[in-house]
């Protein structure tokens, strides 16, 4: 099993505040915790990580109280929320020293981090190397330079592209997010966003629908009338081809859709946009409507892995009336030799 144990730095740092961020209503937290406060924090996640049944440990093998070998889990620890690199060099290596105990104990394997692509370069990437850092994620957000210049992100997609070639010389795990329907965006600009990424090296990428959130510029725009959110529709259309672009190729999508914080889930700052709680679970849903669609009538059983089970059905059983068109007795097995975005049938 992969966990992450995360720690949020809301614009510690951020030299920036673009115009659609107010990290305080996406994250659902207003101060980042001290270095200090960091192992708590650990502590915390790895009793209720290692406690559970699926972590079985054989310390009499190694003669340890803990061995990475002895353990089925797979732990990360990860900095979200805020562009880590910016903080200043001290305070980096103040948080990147808490979890090195852990890392040399084997309880926790490696470091994830989220910064900005225009705080990238050597000493810093010296640095990160030096305290175990694996994957870091760069918030591209697009690389098309009328939309960053417009969303006054302080980049452009050049920047984007030489952090992405120093991260990939350093043997780091490369992932570009981005953002789809940002002011002066388009459906064709976001999956040609989503085709640099691919061939800029990403390893992994996150997909977000912008949101208009209270006390930000773009809410201004869209009081003004000079901005319109996608609505939830559209917004799992353009997610969907976006996903399918990074499915044709070897970039794992790890997330679509902003996480549900608490301010999110109760409306308090969300002035206009798509935000669902099971957003990634529509645009599965619309993905496996479409290849149902382009079944032929008439066919008597399909086909699926196991884990595509409930896209197949669709969220809130979207998708039965129209496998129960194909044929009211239509059978659905389930086998986990199918391959994970097959569907066969006969």
């Amino acid at each position: 099993m992969h966990y992450n144990i995360p720690i949020f730095t809301p614009q510690l740092a951020c030299p920036h505040c673009c115009i659609y961020c107010n990290q305080r209503h996406i994250s659902g937290q207003v101060k980042a915790p001290k270095p200090e406060d960091v192992k708590n924090i650990i502590e915390q996640y790895l009793a209720s990580i290692e406690n559970k049944p699926s972590t079985q440990k054989n310390t009499e093998k190694h003669n340890l109280p803990y061995n990475a070998e002895s353990s089925q889990n797979e732990v990360q620890f990860a900095f979200f929320g805020g562009s880590f690199t910016c903080l200043d060099a001290c305070m980096q290596e103040e948080y990147l020293s808490v979890v090195q105990p852990y890392i040399q104990e084997g309880r926790i394997q490696s470091i994830r981090l989220s910064t900005r692509p225009d705080y990238i370069d050597k000493p810093t990437l010296d640095r990160l190397k030096k305290y175990n850092v694996e994957d870091i994620e760069l918030g591209a957000q697009s690389l098309d330079d009328e939309v960053l210049q417009f969303s006054e992100r302080g980049h452009t997609a050049l920047d984007v592209e030489k952090a992405s070639q120093l991260i990939n010389a350093y043997g780091f795990n490369l992932g570009l997010q981005m953002m789809i329907a940002l002011p002066k965006d388009s459906i064709e600009k976001s999956l040609a966003t989503a085709k640099k990424i691919i061939a800029l090296g990403a390893k992994s990428t996150r997909i977000y629908p912008t949101l208009v959130i209270e006390h930000t510029v773009l809410a201004k725009l869209y009081k003004q009338g000079q901005y319109k959110a996608l609505s939830l529709a559209e917004a799992v259309e353009w997610a969907k081809q976006v996903y399918n672009v990074f499915q044709a190729s070897d970039v794992k999508v790890l997330r679509v859709g902003l996480h549900p914080s608490q301010d999110l889930l109760s409306g308090e700052g969300l002035l206009a946009g798509p935000f669902h709680v099971s957003f990634f679970e529509l645009v599965l849903s619309s993905l496996w409507r479409d290849k149902i669609l382009a079944l032929p009538k008439n066919i008597n059983t399909l086909y699926v892995n196991p884990k595509n089970i409930n896209y197949l059905v669709g969220y809130k059983s979207q998708n039965k009336d129209l496998l129960s068109a194909l044929n009211p007795r239509l059978q659905i097995k389930q086998s986990p030799e199918i391959a994970f975005d097959d569907l066969l049938f006969d």
